[in-house]
C-alpha cells in the first residue's frame, strides 16, 4: 500500500526536523531496546553472572534492527501478543548464542520505560538549542530597535508609547522561562534503570544470590552506560508517570508563549507595521493576489494551541495509575510523548524562521505615533502652561474641548489628528506656542525602555545563552516546508 494511502500525521509530513523524527522512529525504538539489553548483559556479567563472551558479542553485532527482523518481530507479537517478547525472540534469531540470556531478570519495563527516558532526553537535548536561536534572534532584533519609539497598547488600545525593542524583550522574557524550566526537568531526569517487576528487585536479588550491593552497582554500571545521573529511588513496574507530567508541564507551556508572540506579530501585520518574512513568490491569497498573511505565525499558533492543551492528557494518565501500574498508560503515551516533542520541535524551527527574518516598516509607525502623540502631549503642555502661571484647571478644560474635536476629526471624518494645530491656533495656548514642536518628539516619551533593553539583552539574557554559544555559533535559520 503507497503511503498517499494511508493516514500520516502532518508532524512528520510537514513540520518536524528529521532528527526529531528519528528520535521517536519504530527502528530507534526497536534498537534501543536491543541496546538496553547488551547493557544489561553486559552488567550482569561484569558483576559476575555466567554469561558467555560469544553472546554478548552477537548482541552487539545485531543492535540495530533490520526490515527483516522487524517481519520476525511482527510474526511473534502476532503469535504473542507482546511486543517486547517478539523483540526478544526475534534478537534471539539474529544472536542465537544470546537466546538464552537476552531480558534475564528483567520486565519489559525495563526496555520501555527506560527507552522513553532515553527518547524524552535526546528530545529534551534537542529543542534546548533551537529555543536558545529563537532567543538569540529576538535578542538581536531587540538591541536594533531599542531605541525606536513604537505605540504601545493596554486593552488593544493605544497607551503610552515604548520602543519596538522593549516589546521583543517582553518576548524574549517568556522565552527565557520556558527555557529555564525546561533545562530543570531535563538536569532532574533520572533513570528507571533495573528494578524488577514491582520495583521490589526481586529477581535481581535471586540472581546475585541475595547480594543486594551488587544491585546498587548494576543500576550504576546500567546509569553510566546511558548516561543518566542515577535512577529514581523508587519505582513500581515502571518509572512514575509524574515525570511525564513534569517534563510536559514544561515542554507544553511553550506553546503558551509561542502563540502568544504570535498573536502580536500577527495584530502588528494588521497594522502595517511588522511582519514575517514573506518570500519573493510567496502566494498569500488563491483568490486575493495582494495577500500578504501570516501563514508562519498562523503556523505557530496552530501547532502550539495544540501543544498547549496536552499536559492534561499526561495529567489524567497519571493519576489514572492503580498502584504498582495499570496498562492504560501504554498506548496514549505512545501518542502523547513523541507528539509533545514533534509539536514543540515544529514550534521552534517556525519561531527560528519568523524571528529571523521580521521586516518593520518605521514609517507606518511613526504614522501611527502621530494619530496619538498629540493626546499623550498634553500633559506636557499643562506643565508648560502651569510654569507661565496659567491655571491648570482652566488648560484642562480647553484642551479637553479641543481633544473632543480632534478625536471628532478622527473618528467620525476619517481625517489626521490636528489637536496641535488647534492649540497652536488658540489664544489660550499663546505662551507655550513656541514649545509645543519640541514636546512631540517620540523620543520624549519611551522613558527608560533603551537602558531596559540594554541591560536585558546584555545581561540576563546573554548569561542565559552563554552555555549555548557553541551550538548558537554553528546554527543556521530553519528553512520551512510548504
Amino acid at each position: 500500500m503507497s503511503s498517499y494511502d494511508k493516514y500520516q500525521t502532518p508532524l512528520a509530513t510537514r513540520y518536524a526536523s528529521q532528527e526529531m523524527m528519528s528520535i521517536f522512529s519504530a527502528r530507534t525504538r526497536a534498537s534501543t531496546w536491543r541496546q538496553l539489553w547488551v547493557w544489561l548483559a553486559e552488567a550482569e556479567k561484569e558483576l559476575g553472572l555466567n554469561i558467555p563472551d560469544e553472546a554478548i558479542e552477537q548482541m552487539r553485532q545485531h543492535v540495530t534492527v533490520t526490515d527483516k527482523a522487524f517481519d520476525v518481530a511482527r510474526e511473534y507479537e502476532n503469535k504473542f501478543r507482546h511486543d517486547v517478547m517478539a523483540h526478544v525472540h526475534a534478537y534471539g534469531e539474529d544472536a542465537p548464542a544470546a537466546a538464552g540470556h537476552i531480558h534475564l531478570g528483567a520486565t519489559s519495563c525495563y526496555v520501555t520505560d527506560n527507552a522513553d527516558l532515553i527518547f524524552i532526553q535526546k528530545a529534551l537535548d534537542l529543542i534546548l538549542p533551537k529555543l536558545a536561536k529563537v532567543i538569540q534572534n529576538l535578542k538581536e532584533f531587540a538591541l536594533k530597535y531599542k531605541d525606536t519609539p513604537t505605540l504601545g497598547f493596554t486593552h488593544y488600545q493605544p497607551a503610552q508609547l515604548i520602543t519596538i525593542g522593549k516589546r521583543a524583550c517582553q518576548w524574549i522574557q517568556e522565552l527565557v522561562m520556558d527555557l529555564e524550566d525546561i533545562e530543570t526537568v531535563r538536569e532532574r531526569l533520572q533513570f528507571r534503570g533495573a528494578q524488577g517487576t514491582t520495583g521490589s528487585q526481586a529477581t535481581f536479588l535471586e540472581l546475585f544470590e541475595g547480594n543486594a550491593d551488587k544491585i546498587v552497582e548494576l543500576n550504576k554500571i546500567l546509569c553510566k552506560k546511558a548516561g543518566f545521573p542515577s535512577t529514581y529511588a523508587i519505582s513500581t513496574q515502571t518509572y512514575t508517570r509524574k515525570v511525564d507530567l513534569r517534563v510536559a508541564n514544561a515542554v507544553c507551556s511553550l506553546g503558551a508563549t509561542a502563540e502568544r508572540i504570535a498573536a502580536d506579530i500577527r495584530h502588528l501585520a494588521n497594522l502595517k507595521e511588522m511582519e514575517e518574512p514573506f518570500e519573493k513568490s510567496q502566494i498569500g491569497s488563491s483568490a486575493m493576489a495582494y495577500k500578504r498573511n501570516p501563514m508562519r505565525s498562523e503556523r505557530i499558533a496552530a501547532l502550539s494551541r495544540k501543544l498547549a492543551n496536552l499536559p492534561v492528557n499526561f495529567s489524567n494518565t497519571f493519576k489514572a495509575q492503580w498502584f504498582e501500574r495499570t496498562l492504560d498508560d501504554s498506548a496514549i503515551r505512545r501518542m502523547d510523548i513523541p507528539e509533545m516533542f514533534l509539536l514543540a520541535d515544529s514550534i521552534l524551527l517556525a519561531l527560528d524562521n519568523v524571528t529571523n527574518g521580521l521586516v518593520v516598516y518605521p514609517s507606518v509607525v511613526r504614522a501611527r505615533i502621530d494619530q496619538e502623540l498629540p493626546f499623550m502631549a498634553t500633559e506636557s503642555i499643562l506643565m508648560k502652561l502651569a510654569q507661565h502661571g496659567v491655571s491648570r484647571q482652566d488648560a484642562h478644560e480647553e484642551i479637553r474641548v479641543l481633544s473632543h474635536q480632534a478625536s471628532a476629526v478622527v473618528k467620525q471624518e476619517g481625517g489626521k489628528n490636528d489637536l496641535l494645530e488647534r492649540i497652536k491656533k488658540a489664544e489660550f495656548f499663546k505662551p507655550v506656542w513656541g514649545e509645543i514642536d519640541g514636546l512631540v518628539d517620540p523620543a520624549l516619551f519611551i522613558g527608560n525602555c533603551p537602558k531596559i533593553v540594554e541591560d536585558y539583552c546584555n545581561g540576563e539574557v546573554a548569561e542565559r545563552l552563554a552555555k549555548y554559544k557553541e551550538t548558537l555559533e554553528k546554527a543556521e535559520t530553519a528553512q520551512l516546508s510548504i
